[in-house]
């Protein structure tokens, strides 16, 4: 970052310069990026500062006499004015706030709040300090029921108030890192993240034990499933699209309330960021950009978190622009750029009637007459449904856990989703992506693409082709079926009307070539990925802004 672009963000900010005056006594001088380049996580000390949204920023460092990495939150801190002029504020807002309109949601509630602070609160940039009386109590500014406040503690108060109310309360600092993956936290302990440069890291958050379990309700309150002894383990969604899961019961989690938040990403991963980043590479990807555009139905199966969804989510733009999307999901992780898209979730609380499974969602779909149905994880006996529409002749792709292409036939083959083994050749490939801890490291990979040939009745089996291997050693992803791949010469190219199906391969070539330039240029961000994705659909290579040549 730009030395003079640094210190005017700190001093904008002084909760970050009081920070970084304590942290120099203690350590050499941070380094401020304004976005987290990947690279970093190569580095032995780190020693690093970066934005969140608004005025909070975060500190990941270690030093030689430690023994892991520590990731520390820097938010406002409000002094004794400020605290004074907070309380009197909220004794104001709520005398006014039955004036206001009524709320149904945090989004409706937050816009009140601001709305009722900036009623309240008057500007005035010569109010260093709080006017206070011998006792500690503010007085007021002329005008009755306002108070007088610089922007800067208007911004302070402002930010407590609705991180109390509204926001995450303890948690609010983490919701406003883009970096992040989970939030890991148990009652008494430091709150552990996976961040998305570093892994797993310590934080130097945490909520007692005492707090725990009024704070375990709140959370599951905001989630729509109120928690407690009667039913003490709950799932749901946050208001800002994350998924929460909560263990409240001591009977059960024996070091008091354990909570996990799978972060939700606003702006998608690109398929060029995850090239960059290894988790597949450029002939995976044109190899996937060429089965989305033709059609074929496929799983990404792994582990919990090894990055299935997000790999789903990349991928989806090589989905033709004008084709209808249908997403059914039990939580909303898909996010699809396409113009016509029907989101369905289950909704599993309320009357028996009125409750709607996947397996609902998955019937309906085949009335509705997508061109591409994507569940969002297939579980148990909805697979049986997933099969049944591909045999109608609908793509579909969805995650599924299983470490193995042969784990993923015996799965679907055997109990509760008991499909045909005749019927396994309706799905043309499986990819298997793994979380690997690679020198001390968590590393994503796409560790194998296998090709569906069919059914073999002699063995009674299903037989299937290794396109894409993994090497572990040189860490390079191998295009095994080069020349030689089932599905894009027998049901790609023949389909595609190629009179010599070895063709097939010249147009891979190509999205390869498109592919490996866009991350050459730096082009990592998600949409603008989809417009060069679909500037190529719609004009071939005069659409492109890049010479692929």
């Amino acid at each position: 970052m730009n030395v003079e672009i640094k210190d005017k963000i700190i001093q904008k900010n002084p909760h970050l310069k009081n920070y970084m005056d304590y942290i120099k006594r203690k350590m050499r001088e941070p380094v401020f990026y304004s976005a987290l380049p990947y690279e970093v996580r190569e580095e032995k000390y780190p020693n690093l500062i970066y934005p969140g949204k608004g005025s909070i920023f975060f500190h990941v460092y270690k030093t030689r006499d430690m023994d892991e990495l520590e990731y520390h939150t820097i938010e406002p801190v409000l002094d004794a004015n400020e605290q004074i002029k907070h309380d009197e504020l909220q004794k104001l807002i709520i005398k006014f706030a039955p004036q206001k309109k009524s709320v149904l949601s945090d989004d409706e509630l937050k816009d009140v709040l601001q709305e009722l602070i900036n009623d309240i609160i008057e500007v005035d940039e010569k109010a260093v300090k709080a006017i206070t009386s011998k006792k500690g109590k503010l007085i007021k500014s002329s005008k009755h029921d306002k108070i007088k406040a610089t922007s800067l503690q208007k911004s302070n108060i402002e930010y407590f108030l609705i991180k109390n109310i509204v926001g995450g309360g303890p948690l609010e600092c983490f919701m406003r890192d883009p970096y992040l993956e989970d939030i890991h936290m148990i009652t008494g302990q430091k709150i552990h993240l996976i961040h998305k440069v570093f892994g797993m890291i310590k934080t130097n958050i945490e909520i007692s034990k005492e707090d725990g379990p009024l704070f375990a309700r709140k959370l599951s309150e905001k989630m729509g499933t109120p928690v407690s002894e009667g039913q003490p383990i709950v799932d749901g969604v946050l208001p800002d699209g994350s998924r929460g899961n909560i263990i409240y019961s001591d009977a059960i989690s024996i070091k008091g309330p354990s909570m996990t938040i799978r972060r939700f990403t606003e702006s998608p991963i690109s398929i060029t960021q995850l090239i960059k980043w290894k988790t597949l590479s450029s002939n995976i990807a044109a190899y996937l950009w060429l089965c989305l555009q033709y059609g074929r139905s496929f799983f990404i199966c792994g582990g919990t978190a090894c990055g299935k969804t997000t790999t789903m989510n990349a991928i989806i733009p090589f989905i033709p622009p004008e084709k209808k999307i249908y997403t059914a999901e039990s939580t909303p992780e898909m996010q699809v750029p396409h113009t016509v898209w029907q989101q369905l979730l289950t909704k599993t609380t309320g009357p028996e009637e009125g409750r709607v499974d996947l397996f609902d969602l998955l019937k309906a779909a085949l009335r509705s007459r997508p061109d591409y149905i994507i569940p969002g994880e297939v579980r148990g006996a909805e697979g049986s449904i997933v099969f049944q529409a591909m045999q109608t002749g609908h793509p579909c792709m969805t995650t599924f856990h299983a470490g193995t292409v042969t784990k993923v036939i015996q799965r679907f083959t055997g109990d509760p989703i008991n499909v045909p083994k005749t019927f396994m050749d309706n799905l043309d490939f499986v990819v298997i992506q793994l979380a690997i801890d690679r020198n001390g490291k968590l590393i994503r990979r796409a560790t194998s693409i296998d090709e569906i040939e069919g059914y073999n009745r002699e063995v009674d089996g299903i037989m299937s082709r290794n396109a894409f291997e993994w090497d572990p050693v040189e860490d390079i992803h191998r295009f095994k079926a080069n020349r030689n791949s089932f599905v894009l010469e027998e049901k790609i190219a023949k389909n595609a009307g190629y009179a010599d199906t070895s063709e097939i391969y010249v147009e891979y070539n190509k999205r390869k070539m498109i592919l490996d330039k866009m991350v050459e240029e730096n082009i990592l961000d998600y949409y603008e990925v989809t417009q060069f994705i679909w500037s190529y659909y719609r004009e071939g290579d005069k659409g492109l802004p890049i010479d692929i040549k």
